[in-house]
């Protein structure tokens, strides 16, 4: 039990075994930042979207390679991870041999999401990406979040923002 509690507290998930490995570029973000960042003066509209987006927010985490040894580690980790976790694929894009894979979970309702998974599979000079969001947000929103925190992989999100409707 006391297992279970502190993963909970910690909100551990198979992906920190990457979050100090020197060939992967890691960026995590605790609710507790999400908490900090959502006190700025919002003044325009778009800064207003992220603060509310933001306020919404409990976990991001973006892994990054070009290491093919640790790309198929970090694809292997989330095929596992999808297999238990309860997400359902939202979409799938193949575009000039790069395949980008968005899964979530789903909030009270349709367009409510309770945690984002994409997986940027890279070939050749193209980067891996991991990334996985959790709280009770919008999937319309991310691309207020993608912008402002230029995160690798917002194009796609957008494009999954516009499909989810």
């Amino acid at each position: 039990a006391l297992v279970s509690v502190s993963n909970t507290i910690f909100a551990q998930t198979p992906f920190d075994k990457f979050d100090n490995d020197p060939k992967i570029y890691a960026v995590v973000v605790s609710k507790k930042m999400f908490s900090m960042l959502s006190k700025i003066d919002a003044k325009d509209k778009e800064t207003i979207q992220y603060v509310n987006l933001i306020k919404k927010l409990d976990n991001l985490k973006v892994f990054v390679t070009s290491d093919a040894k640790k790309a198929s580690d970090m694809k292997a980790t989330s095929d596992k991870y999808l297999k238990t976790s309860g997400l359902d694929e939202l979409m799938r894009i193949n575009e000039n041999g790069r395949n980008v894979k968005i899964y979530v979970k789903s909030g009270s309702s349709d367009s409510q999401v309770k945690e984002l998974l994409m997986f940027i599979e890279g070939s050749g000079k193209e980067e891996t990406v991991l990334m996985s969001l959790t709280g009770n947000f919008d999937l319309d929103e991310l691309s207020a979040l993608t912008d402002k925190m230029n995160l690798p992989g917002g194009d796609e999100l957008k494009k999954a923002g516009k499909g989810k409707k």
